[in-house]
């Protein structure tokens, strides 16, 4: 498994972009990302705050997204944070792995939801259908950087 990509964007709605490297801080997500700031879609009282620092992207499943919906979609339209090559969820269930100088620990999935539906105008409910990805938390701080091996 490889980091493939690194995915922010400061603020709600507005377009992502890439960043080569980044600092991951236990409790708060990637230094210099929405939901860092406290100003991503989902940062509302009544959402578990615990499951937003970070979205992850097995690398393999763009494709797929636009194999479903005949579209050319790339990551920056998906809106995960980071995109990992040859992901497999299952070697990293219930333990905690490094990315760089920093740990993570796998707390959910992340399935499609309307919101980027409507963004796109496509229907991502089903173009992501199992294979939106995972969140997860920071369990150790530190930096990450694209191409570091995902280590568990």
């Amino acid at each position: 498994m490889l980091l493939h990509a690194i995915i922010i964007g400061e603020k709600a709605k507005e377009p992502l972009h890439y960043v080569n490297s980044v600092h991951a801080v236990q409790g708060k997500g990637l230094e210099g990302d929405r939901y860092f700031h406290k100003q991503g879609t989902f940062n509302k009282p009544q959402l578990s705050q615990g499951v937003r620092e970070i979205s992850i992207l097995p690398y393999e499943a763009l494709e797929a997204c636009n194999a479903r919906l005949n579209t050319s979609l790339n990551f920056l339209d998906l809106r995960r944070n980071l995109i990992i090559k040859d992901f497999d969820a299952s070697l990293l269930e219930n333990k905690v792995f490094t990315i760089g100088t920093a740990q993570f620990r796998i707390v959910r999935t992340c399935p499609p939801c309307r919101y980027l539906s409507r963004l796109l105008n496509e229907d991502m409910m089903t173009g992501l259908k199992y294979i939106g990805g995972h969140r997860a938390i920071i369990v150790k701080s530190g930096f990450i950087t694209v191409g570091d091996k995902i280590i568990h």
